[in-house]
C-alpha cells in the first residue's frame, strides 16, 4: 500500500464510530509523524486481563509486538510478550516469547527458545513490564492503580529501570521510562488513555485513540518500512585548504509547523537536526561576532525564542541529540532569521564561502532560514 493509502486507512480508523466501552474496553491508538502514520496499537482491557498488539513501520522493517497481561488487585502479576515480523513469524535469533512473573518482592523474566528457557530474577518489587515505543495503553493500569512510578523490567538487558508518570497539568501525565521519550499522556475522566503526544520530544509522533477494533495482522501486510526518517547529511566547504564540515540528521517537515511550532518550539534547545547531535568540525580558528572558536570538533544546538534565535557551540562531542549539557558551552552566536524563497521540506545546512576570508552557515527548514556569519582567524 502507498503512503497515501496507509494514511487513508488510518483516517478510516480515526473516524470510526466509537464502540460502547461500558463493558469491553477495546481501543486503538494511531501514531502519526506529521501526516504519515508510523504505528498503530490496539488493545482490550478487563478487570483481570489486558491484551494488545502494535505494528510499526518506523525504520528498516515492519515489526509487530503483542502482549498478554494478567491483572490481580489492580497490579500486573504476569505478562507474555512476543516480537514478530510483519507476517507474524518470530524475529530471527530471538526468543519465541518473553514471559514475566511479577511478585511483591521480585520479578522473573523467562526467555522462551525452541530448545531452552533461561530465566533471570530481578530484585524489583511489584514491577511493571517495559514495552517498546508505541505501546502506551498498558500505562492505564498504573494510573488506575494510583501508582506514579514502578520498577520496570524489559525484554532485554539486566538492569532494573523505572516507569514514572509525572503531573503535567490537568489530566495529562508525562512519561519517564527506559527506552522511551518523555511523552505526554492525556487520560479521560475514567482513566482511559486518549492521546500520546511527543511534540516536545525528539520522538515528535502524536497518537490519537479511537474506541474501535482494528486488524493489526491485516494492516501489517499493507505497511511499507519508512526507512531512515532523518538520514545523516554533511555540509562542507573549504577555506584556504582548511575544511569546515557539519554532520547532522535531516528530518522532514511532514506538514508540521517548524520555527516556534511543533519541530523547533520556542525556548527549547533543539539538536539542530535529528538523532545524534549535530557535529561541527573546523580546521581553522574562526570568529562568530565576539565568540572565537578554536580549530576542533564541537556539537551545535539552536535555541529559538520570541526575542531572537541563537546558535550554541558546545565542547561535548559524541553524544545523542538529547544529551545537551550547558556546562560545556563554548558560547552562543546570534542567528538572523529570514524567509526562504520556497518551502524547504528537508532540514538543510549549507556552509557558504564569502569574500575576504569570511563565510556563512545557513540552517534552512520550512519557511525560514537562520544564518550565522563568521570570519577566519590565524
Amino acid at each position: 500500500m502507498t503512503m497515501n493509502g496507509l494514511n487513508r486507512l488510518a483516517g478510516v480508523v480515526l473516524t470510526a464510530v466509537a464502540a460502547s466501552i461500558s463493558e469491553a474496553q477495546d481501543g486503538a491508538i494511531v501514531y502519526r509523524l506529521g501526516k504519515d502514520t508510523v504505528a498503530i496499537e490496539r488493545f482490550t482491557r478487563s478487570a483481570t486481563r489486558m491484551t494488545g498488539e502494535m505494528v510499526t513501520r518506523s525504520g528498516a522493517a515492519v515489526l509487530r509486538t503483542s502482549y498478554d497481561m494478567t491483572i490481580a488487585g489492580g497490579r500486573v502479576t504476569a505478562a507474555t510478550v512476543k516480537r514478530m515480523n510483519a507476517d507474524g513469524a518470530p524475529l530471527p535469533n530471538t526468543p519465541l516469547e518473553y514471559r514475566f512473573a511479577f511478585a511483591a518482592d521480585s520479578a522473573t523474566r523467562t526467555l522462551v527458545f525452541a530448545d531452552s528457557q533461561p530465566s533471570r530474577k530481578f530484585a524489583a518489587p511489584n514491577a511493571f513490564p517495559s514495552l517498546p515505543v508505541f505501546i502506551y495503553a498498558p500505562l492505564e493500569l498504573l494510573r488506575s492503580a494510583r501508582r506514579d512510578s514502578a520498577p520496570a523490567v524489559g525484554v532485554a538487558g539486566n538492569n532494573i529501570g523505572l516507569i514514572a508518570l509525572d503531573k503535567a497539568g490537568g489530566d495529562t501525565l508525562r512519561l519517564r521510562a527506559p527506552g522511551n521519550y518523555a511523552m505526554d499522556l492525556t487520560f479521560d475522566a475514567s482513566g482511559r488513555l486518549q492521546r500520546v503526544d511527543g511534540s516536545y520530544t525528539t520522538n515528535k509522533s502524536v497518537g490519537t485513540r479511537v474506541n474501535t477494533n482494528v486488524d493489526i495482522a491485516a494492516i501489517a501486510k499493507t505497511m511499507k518500512p519508512t526507512g531512515v526518517l532523518s538520514p545523516r547529511q554533511t555540509a562542507y566547504a573549504a577555506f584556504a585548504q582548511g575544511p569546515i564540515t557539519i554532520n547532522y540528521g535531516s528530518p522532514a517537515v511532514r506538514d508540521r509547523t517548524v520555527w516556534g511550532g511543533t519541530l523547533v518550539p520556542f525556548d527549547t534547545v533543539w539538536r539542530t537536526g535529528a538523532n545524534e547531535a549535530a557535529h561541527f568540525a573546523t580546521s581553522k580558528n574562526i570568529q562568530f561576532g565576539d565568540l572565537t572558536v578554536p580549530a576542533g570538533l564541537y556539537t551545535i544546538w539552536i535555541q529559538h525564542t520570541r526575542t531572537g534565535t541563537s546558535l550554541i557551540i558546545n565542547k561535548q562531542v559524541g553524544q545523542w541529540g538529547t544529551g545537551y549539557n550547558p556546562a560545556n558551552d563554548l558560547g552562543r552566536v546570534p542567528l538572523t532569521l529570514a524567509a526562504t524563497p520556497s518551502h524547504v521540506e528537508d532540514f538543510t545546512i549549507t556552509i557558504r564561502p564569502l569574500p575576504q576570508g569570511r563565510g556563512a552557515i545557513d540552517f534552512a527548514w520550512g519557511d525560514k532560514v537562520a544564518t550565522a556569519q563568521f570570519a577566519l582567524r590565524p
